[in-house]
């Protein structure tokens, strides 16, 4: 079975070389899928006394949880391609799923993470802020961990 939704972005992050192809690896696809929940759960403890860190950790469970997917497939994210390739890879290919579209939080995760860590003027995350991402961080671990046995490799 190939999987064909959004294969034709998938494709093209291949050729531009942002994607390549590895061995699909199913138990290495659970044990990032273990981190990110391992992530999410070191992000609320340090939620109060470091929220800048507890948010970037966030940001890596649900980082973590796309790789995931596309490790499932043999498929992964090049120096070249990073993270807005995984986000592209994942959203085309999952997010218009059922249940699929918490995968588009992702980017806004990326970018919010972004500013975070590199501050252009004041770049300080409130607690509800930090709060919203990790249900969304959560939502996107729980959806990864329900489509990962589904996936045949790209």
């Amino acid at each position: 079975m190939r999987w064909e939704e959004g294969r034709a972005v998938v494709e093209r992050l291949l050729a531009d070389r942002e994607l390549e192809r590895v061995p699909s690896d199913l138990g290495g696809a659970k044990a990032l899928l273990g981190s990110a929940r391992r992530h999410l759960e070191s992000a609320r403890k340090i939620r109060d006394g470091d929220p800048e860190g507890a948010y970037a950790t966030t940001y890596d469970a649900a980082r973590k949880a796309c790789a995931a997917l596309l490790e499932a497939q043999g498929l992964r994210a090049t120096s070249r391609g990073g993270h807005v390739a995984l986000r592209e890879a994942v959203v085309s290919q999952f997010g218009s799923l059922s249940g699929g579209e918490v995968l588009r939080s992702f980017d806004r995760l990326r970018r919010r993470r972004n500013d975070i860590e590199y501050p252009d003027g004041e770049s300080g995350i409130d607690l509800d802020e930090l709060d919203e991402a990790l249900v969304r961080a959560t939502e996107i671990v729980e959806c990864a961990w329900k489509l990962e046995p589904e996936l045949p490799p790209f």
